[in-house]
């Protein structure tokens, strides 16, 4: 029943925005560069092709020294993650690789990240304020580069026209300057990531993105989950948005506050679904074991009207 409401609700909703070639794309496609520039590296998955964002992160892990991160962090190993993760979203968003620091599973990470859209003193005192919002732990001035602030976990600076953010176990600040000046000594000569790296199945939600947005976007990411379902981002200097799916035994439960929560308004999708309408983060439940989530950064009122036609333009990659 619920999929003859959903298909009702995205004739009324979404006539024209999709194309027909969209409903046949397959539901794990190759994440690739528009520009389908090769990597430098051979790809992990011979189905996967290594986008510009994995060439340019994982070249700039590669290029840390590891024996210094080793020491620095006392940690046993430092070894590049064989796959790279999917952007970290926000004002701004950043491209990621990462240095696993146990030779445990699901040990301790290093993340390394670059900003995606070119930074100024101005984003990175915003970044600053914002983090000053959480209320987590101080941050204090870090010497690196342009200009830069951290914590006992993690550093941001500007260098160059771009943020870079290294986060990782709690050390101190001092040895996350260390990383971060050996950082800027592996920058030069990294290659410009491309401005779009895309997935041809998350093309369905562009039209509704936009809308969302306010603009069209300056960059997209796309790419997948450790556990390989699809995460689509579509990216603005003030803004982003993306959507991506969880798995968890917990899935029934953790929708029981969202269900309850006053600025919840329910969305006809997956086993059942809501778009919080102070935020505008819309989450689908599908089965016991999965949430789909659909979040605009930074957090804010929307129509719930246009996430639901998002929701609706993206639902069927995650609920088929």
């Amino acid at each position: 029943m619920r999929t003859l409401i959903a298909a009702g609700l995205a004739v009324v909703l979404l006539a024209g925005c999709s194309g027909p070639g969209q409903e046949n794309a397959p539901s794990a496609p190759p994440l690739v560069s528009v520009s389908q520039t090769p990597s430098e590296t051979p790809s992990e998955t011979p189905s996967v092709t290594p986008s510009s964002t994995s060439k340019l992160a994982e070249t700039l892990c590669v290029r840390m020294d590891a024996t210094l991160v080793k020491s620095t962090l006392a940690v046993p190993v430092a070894n590049i993650h064989p796959e790279t993760p999917p952007a970290d979203f926000g004002v701004p968003t950043y491209d990621v690789c990462q240095l696993t620091l146990s030779k445990a599973p699901n040990g301790p990470v290093l993340n390394v990240e670059t900003s995606v859209l070119q930074a100024t003193k101005a984003t990175l005192a915003a970044t600053q304020k914002a983090y000053a919002a959480t209320k987590k732990e101080p941050a204090k001035p870090a010497l690196l580069g342009e200009g830069g602030y951290g914590t006992s976990s993690f550093v941001v600076f500007l260098l160059d026209g771009k943020l870079y953010k290294i986060a990782g176990p709690k050390a101190t600040l001092a040895k996350y300057i260390v990383l971060g000046q050996e950082a800027i000594r592996q920058v030069p000569g990294l290659p410009a990531a491309d401005l779009l790296i895309t997935r041809p199945d998350c093309e369905r939600g562009s039209d509704a993105a936009e809308k969302v947005l306010g603009v069209p976007a300056s960059a997209r990411r796309d790419g997948q989950t450790a556990l390989g379902d699809p995460v689509c981002g579509w990216v603005t200097p003030t803004g982003a948005l993306y959507s991506s799916a969880r798995r968890t035994t917990q899935a029934a439960a953790l929708m029981v506050p969202i269900r309850k929560a006053a600025t919840s308004q329910p969305i006809p999708l997956g086993d059942e679904g809501y778009v919080d309408t102070a935020t505008g983060r819309t989450t689908i439940r599908v089965g016991d074991d999965k949430l789909v989530d659909l979040v605009p950064l930074p957090a804010r009122a929307i129509n719930p009207d246009l996430m639901t036609q998002f929701a609706l333009a993206m639902s069927s990659l995650y609920t088929r």
